[in-house]
């Protein structure tokens, strides 16, 4: 039977102090990283969500052996060369990245291995990350979506390799695919969130990088051995948006989120939520292995403005728009965002379902394939009934759900609350002590 939650009253004022769960990202690559080495790594405050223990169940198939408790998970793996039985399945559940990503540290598997995933994954492109690591020499049986088998090679060669997606995903997949080719791998990629590069510099693997205005070179050589990963993982920014914008958008309220990722290849939201008129702080800002660390201070903000936001920031607020747009919906003007083709290609088709969002709740809103322009009204109240389902349980479809009922008001009702358990299991907890 599928939960459902109402929401039948905005939020009242508030003043709080919050800590959100660690940050999928780097929770998902530290797994991935640590099963690369022979020895012991630990990582405090991992993401616990179903994505992430994906990506465990899958370095135990690797052999990699993984102590999971309530504090924290230890991992001691199996170097770069793994033996894998032939037809071995790895499943990736709902996990585009570590989908991605674990095709990568398999380029080198002469066995020939399986790749599946859950029903929203299975539909999602794959192509982007084949067609670089068949450049490699693996091969395929399919070129696009799961279920997918793919035999590597013991000695894969380096290549030369554009990404010009601007997505980090397939960036890191053939950065783990060049630590374990002959000779120099070199990346000329569009800007993206940079979390793999920091760890390979933290772990001195052989990385060398030049950054350009609108893209980066990265050069990558391949290694012998990897050493063991331990890492603090801080909090998601992504998570916290939500919180951020409720606060935005709620009257008298204020809040402080403690211990966030601020990387700047990530915090998109920040820039345009503060151009838009938001007041948002950062404080005890420090560097972790080579992360920006920040609290972030929200006041609720009495004048918010449109924007017609810049392409630069699409790649560092990618998975932040939805609930951006709620906040261009009770902006002043018309909001216009434009080239987010990739919106379509997440958990659902994110841009449609954001359209369908804000004239279920009579918000004016023209898309195209690309883009969508938003005509805000700062008076708006929701004064009727919107059911929201049918949305591939993508968690941010149900979250920028939540925000907008709990801001906007209305009588909702919104399903699949299970969905959030990829991403951040948390999240209704830490709102309800809001």
């Amino acid at each position: 039977m599928k939960k459902i939650l109402s929401i039948n009253k905005k939020i009242e004022s508030f003043n709080k102090s919050i800590d959100v769960q660690g940050d999928k990202s780097l929770s998902i690559r530290w797994v991935l990283i640590s099963s690369l080495s022979k020895k012991k790594s630990i990582a405090y405050n991992l993401l616990k969500s179903e994505d992430v223990l994906s990506a465990l169940e899958c370095i135990k198939v690797l052999g990699s052996k993984v102590k999971l408790s309530k504090d924290k998970c230890e991992i001691i793996g199996v170097g770069l060369n793994p033996k894998i039985k032939n037809k071995t399945t790895f499943n990736a559940g709902n996990s585009g990245t570590l989908g991605r990503l674990i095709l990568g540290l398999l380029v080198n598997s002469k066995s020939k291995i399986k790749l599946i995933g859950d029903k929203s994954l299975s539909q999602r492109d794959f192509s982007r990350v084949v067609q670089p690591l068949e450049k490699f020499g693996a091969k395929f049986n399919s070129k696009k979506t799961l279920p997918l088998e793919m035999k590597g090679l013991d000695k894969p060669k380096a290549i030369n390799y554009l990404e010009k997606k601007g997505s980090a995903q397939c960036k890191t997949t053939v950065m783990f695919a060049a630590l374990k080719s002959k000779g120099e791998t070199i990346i000329k990629a569009k800007k993206s969130r940079d979390h793999t590069e920091l760890i390979f510099k933290y772990l001195k693997l052989p990385i060398k990088i030049k950054k350009k205005e609108n893209y980066d070179i990265i050069k990558i050589k391949e290694v012998k051995k990897v050493n063991s990963l331990n890492y603090k993982i801080p909090g998601d920014i992504s998570s916290c948006a939500f919180f951020i914008v409720l606060t935005v958008l709620s009257k008298k309220s204020e809040l402080l989120i403690r211990n966030i990722n601020i990387n700047p290849s990530r915090i998109g939201i920040i820039t345009i939520l503060k151009k838009m008129g938001a007041s948002i702080h950062f404080k005890n800002q420090k560097i972790y292995k080579g992360e920006q660390i920040a609290d972030i201070f929200v006041k609720s903000s009495k004048k918010l403005k449109s924007i017609n936001c810049p392409i630069k920031y699409n790649s560092s607020a990618i998975d932040e728009f939805l609930i951006i747009f709620l906040v261009a919906a009770k902006a002043k003007g018309t909001s216009k965002f434009k080239n987010l083709s990739e919106l379509n290609q997440k958990e659902s088709p994110r841009l449609v379902w954001a359209s369908k969002i804000l004239k279920l709740m009579g918000i004016k809103n023209i898309t195209t394939k690309d883009s969508i322009k938003i005509y805000g009204n700062p008076q708006k109240v929701v004064d009727k009934k919107i059911i929201i389902k049918n949305f591939f349980k993508d968690h941010r479809v149900f979250m920028m759900s939540v925000i907008a009922a709990l801001t906007f008001g209305g009588k909702w009702k919104i399903y699949d609350t299970d969905s959030i358990k990829t991403s951040f299991p948390k999240f209704l907890e830490i709102l309800r002590k809001i």
